[in-house]
């Protein structure tokens, strides 16, 4: 039977498996990816410490290969455990480097990732409630609950108007935002840096969060460069792009599905599929395939101008 993880007892902390000098390695990856991979790998040393295993130079093919199967019978999905190997892959490789381990038994480990979930397109009447927001609403008389709104505002237009990931709209800094020139320019996975036009209602948007609404949030921990900040004053979080999304609509919505129906809706429009590669970030084109969904009107209208027999 195979061993459990268990309570976390952080076998991966012992001197032994170095994460701590793995981590340091990951210095161009994206905060998320760092903190999912320093997981990944704590958790199967967890794993492999409940089979005597104590250091990664006692890791062999076959015991990646049950680690995986096992994770399969616990129900991660496929694309889940792909990303594992993928962490593990990155680890022995650094593993061997460092003298830890003579070999990489990583090598050509691979895990199918599946088609994986995609968030749904909100539909229009969805979007409209979370651009909007509720249409009876008094304005608020409170600043600091008005400054709330109108950066609520400026996040969610930013967030479909460019399709930007959430972690590059919450890391994004005062000099990436051309508001006159309408672009926008932030750090995507890898440290890849790009620069994508923004919508006229989220310029429009950003320029009154900035005037009206940043000075009302910001306080004595305010950093200085961050655009967008919380009700403390900070740079603004994920959880908190999540509590504005649950605060506009009443249907459970991932903040990921207004980047995917931004991708979506190029697309219905007759964007060419490389452009929006480019818009969206995606080192391969397959992600962007993997990522987004033609409408079945667009497939429909490309064959009837396509095809001499339509």
């Amino acid at each position: 039977m195979f061993p459990g993880v268990g309570t976390r007892v952080r076998y991966a902390r012992h001197v032994g498996w170095e994460t701590d000098a793995f981590v340091q390695t990951l210095g161009s990856s994206a905060p998320a990816t760092v903190r999912a991979y320093r997981s990944d790998v704590e958790s199967f040393a967890e794993w492999a410490a409940r089979s005597g295993v104590v250091g990664p130079g006692e890791v062999d093919r076959i015991l990646l290969r049950r680690y995986l199967a096992y994770l399969a019978t616990r129900g991660y999905e496929r694309r889940s455990i792909a990303r594992k190997a993928a962490a593990l892959r990155r680890y022995f490789a650094f593993a061997k480097r460092r003298g830890l381990s003579e070999a990489d038994p990583s090598r050509r480990l691979t895990a199918s990732s599946g088609d994986g979930r995609l968030p749904r397109v909100l539909t229009p009447g969805e979007l409209e409630a979370l651009l909007e927001g509720p249409e009876s609403a008094p304005t608020p008389q409170d600043p600091r609950v008005r400054a709330t709104r109108l950066r609520d505002d400026a996040v969610l237009e930013l967030l479909y108007g460019s399709g930007l990931r959430v972690s590059e709209c919450c890391g994004l800094d005062r000099d990436g935002l051309d508001l006159a020139g309408g672009t926008v320019t932030v750090w995507g996975k890898g440290g890849k840096q790009r620069r994508v036009p923004m919508s006229e209602p989220s310029a429009d948007a950003c320029r009154k969060y900035l005037e009206l609404a940043r000075p009302v949030l910001s306080g004595p921990e305010t950093p200085p460069d961050a655009v967008f900040l919380n009700a403390r004053g900070r740079r603004l979080g994920s959880r908190d792009v999540r509590r504005i999304i649950d605060r506009r609509t009443v249907v459970p919505t991932h903040p990921h599905a207004l980047r995917h129906t931004y991708a979506t809706h190029l697309l219905d429009g007759g964007a060419d599929l490389r452009v929006v590669q480019e818009l969206l970030g995606h080192a391969s084109l397959r992600t962007t395939q993997r990522y987004t969904h033609v409408s079945q009107e667009r497939l429909v209208g490309v064959y009837k101008k396509a095809h001499p027999r339509a």
